[in-house]
């Protein structure tokens, strides 16, 4: 994957945000994980979050999608204050999170995973059954709208490869009316061709209207199709560059903290 890859990069710029962090601080007890994070997602755009292991990228991604109240801080959601009471509140809300796990069953067909839970029915009262017919349709439909040709609706989600599984999670997620799409690490464990195909996906749903937050430690892909960037570093964020504002160098230096680096390049006696 190169930094060249043409992208049509959103242009989101006078947008108001969908979703907006201001100084948010997490404690669980003595740990404070998240010290002060200040962050905005804009429709149509994929705001790339870049931090190191343990930088608290997963208390962020839990914050922001329900499942942690902040300790401290304001979140607005279309510019209202935002209490989510759950996880669902947050998903009914319009904010899907993939994590990479990806919460699929690999024995079964795409199709039941794409509509897992949420199932079209037809029928009624004791005749009311699983509408099979629409459901494999409109996974067909989808997925190939998202680049990819099931060989057949009943192939199971194990045969798939491990970024065409990414493109079903994040087409579930969109199908299902998501206005915020949170992507935790999405190309961790792929090959460079797999992570080539789920940036396009990523590129694909920024063109529909959805914001991207795009959360991951590997700094070209995030440049390949970022519109903006934010490093998380010890719970806190250090400011937000636009695409063209930050070169990689400077992003990886923020990421590792520059200073630590160059002191371990000093006593390693070379470059890290």
């Amino acid at each position: 994957m190169t930094e060249d890859t043409k992208f049509h990069h959103g242009d989101a710029t006078d947008a108001a945000p969908i979703v907006e962090m201001k100084n948010i601080e997490k404690h669980f007890g003595n740990i404070i994980a998240l010290a002060g994070v200040s962050f905005d997602v804009k429709p149509g755009e994929c705001h790339c979050l870049l931090g190191d292991n343990g930088a608290g990228k997963s208390t962020f991604i839990k914050t922001m999608s329900g499942v942690h109240k902040p300790t401290k801080g304001e979140i607005f959601f279309e510019g209202k204050p935002l209490h989510f009471d759950t996880p669902r509140d947050a998903m009914e809300a319009g904010i899907a999170t993939v994590f990479q796990d990806l919460a699929m069953i690999p024995l079964m067909s795409v199709t039941r995973n794409f509509f897992m839970g949420r199932e079209p029915t037809k029928g009624k009262g004791l005749l009311k059954r699983f509408d099979v017919d629409t459901a494999n349709e409109v996974c067909m439909e989808e997925m190939r709208n998202m680049g990819i040709n099931l060989r057949g609706p009943d192939q199971a989600v194990g045969t798939l490869s491990g970024g065409e599984r990414q493109t079903v999670a994040i087409a579930r997620a969109v199908y299902f009316g998501a206005k915020i799409l949170i992507l935790d690490e999405p190309t961790s464990a792929l090959g460079v061709r797999q992570t080539s195909n789920v940036l396009a996906t990523i590129d694909k749903v920024r063109s529909q209207g959805v914001g991207v937050v795009f959360i991951s430690h590997n700094v070209r892909h995030a440049l390949a199709v970022g519109d903006r960037f934010t490093v998380l570093n010890r719970g806190k964020t250090l400011g937000t560059a636009k695409r063209g504002e930050i070169t990689p160098e400077q992003l990886q230096d923020l990421m590792a903290g520059g200073q630590e680096m160059a002191e371990l390049e000093g006593s390693l006696g070379g470059t890290v």
